[in-house]
């Protein structure tokens, strides 16, 4: 008998596109394959679609409102496979993603196995499958190391992780939101004898779906992202503290700081602290020709004022010097209810 492989699909109205998911996860060729989707507390069709799906190895599950990392757990203490796939309810795998997969892991126990992978809008031919840095064999500090000095990610679904590295990692943190993913990947890479990369293993990336946790910049949505980078730090500092890791983490405090800048101070505070303890970033600000020249001259907090207030109101708005209130009447976020005591600190070196 094959090992068991199970698919676990968190979801939360997702009703658009999840019958593609539920479709592609089906429809693998690896031949020894359990479902789970769990439904949090969806308020749209998602249960309705998932029910059309009459399949001996589909299980469907309903909670109520618990959030992703939450949902994961319950699905990892569910599943009784040997090895998981994790699966959005809105992302999408190549019929023969994980028998490529299997193929390789039979070959290389106690690996994390990544894959190709690409985004699409609609469909899933819109897909552009362009080589990153990633798509290679490496140990697992050089591949943290890589991914976070490049701007570099790998989404969940690309992954095909053994039960024991999930054991080893522990659950997934349940008071993050935004960025849980990565920072539960970082303790599943580093409990991995390292990654090998599986070039014919493909997954589909959906972008631009407004329910997305990754879209969200709001007050905890930013809080929450700050507490997964720390977490992050920590976890890769605590594998090797060495100078390229040290620089690697300050320059991802540094790279929060520019992103969610002008919003809670108090969070950019946190991270500019810890810059300094780590012995300060080489991390410029990203932007295009335009605001690099008004960086230059004016500072980066000044051009990223003027690009943001382009942004906002339009050079046509602003000719007409029309007013357009931001949604649900909002100027801007606040630093309400985010405090030390609920981020990670640091230890002064």
């Amino acid at each position: 008998m094959k090992p068991l492989v199970s698919i676990l699909i968190p979801c939360h109205n997702a009703a658009p596109w999840l019958a593609e998911t539920l479709k592609s996860a089906l429809g693998q060729t690896w031949p020894n394959t359990e479902i789970i989707l769990i439904d949090d507390g969806s308020t749209d069709d998602s249960l309705l679609v998932a029910s059309q799906f009459d399949h001996p190895h589909l299980r469907i599950i309903a909670q109520r409102n618990q959030g992703a990392a939450a949902t994961r757990n319950l699905a990892l203490n569910i599943a009784q496979g040997e090895v998981i796939q994790f699966l959005d309810a809105d992302d999408v795998l190549a019929p023969d993603k994980i028998e490529q997969q299997m193929a390789l892991l039979e070959k290389h126990p106690g690996y994390l196995i990544s894959g190709a992978w690409a985004r699409f809008h609609r469909h899933p031919q819109e897909a552009n499958f362009t080589p990153e840095p990633l798509w290679r064999d490496m140990a697992p500090v050089d591949w943290l190391v890589c991914a976070w000095s490049g701007h570099w990610m790998m989404h969940p679904a690309a992954w095909l992780v053994p039960r024991s590295l999930i054991q080893a990692a522990g659950p997934w943190q349940e008071s993050l939101s935004l960025n849980d993913d990565g920072e539960y990947f970082a303790r599943v890479i580093l409990a991995s004898r390292g990654i090998r990369f599986c070039s014919a293993a493909r997954s589909y990336y959906r972008s631009g779906n407004c329910n997305s946790l990754s879209g969200r910049k709001t007050t905890a949505a930013w809080a929450s992202q700050y507490r997964a980078l720390a977490l992050q730090s920590q976890h890769l500092l605590a594998a090797e503290d060495s100078d390229r890791t040290r620089q690697v983490c300050a320059n991802l405090m540094q790279r929060f700081i520019y992103e969610v800048f002008p919003a809670v101070p108090s969070l950019r505070n946190l991270a500019a602290r810890q810059v300094r303890q780590l012995g300060g970033a080489t991390e410029r600000p990203m932007g295009g020709p335009c605001f690099q020249l008004a960086a230059r001259w004016l500072g980066w907090q000044q051009a990223r004022y003027t690009q943001l207030f382009i942004n906002q109101w339009g050079y046509r708005r602003v000719a007409l010097g029309r007013m357009v209130p931001q949604p649900d009447g909002k100027k801007g976020e606040s630093d309400q209810g985010i405090s030390q005591s609920e981020v990670p600190q640091w230890q002064e070196s």
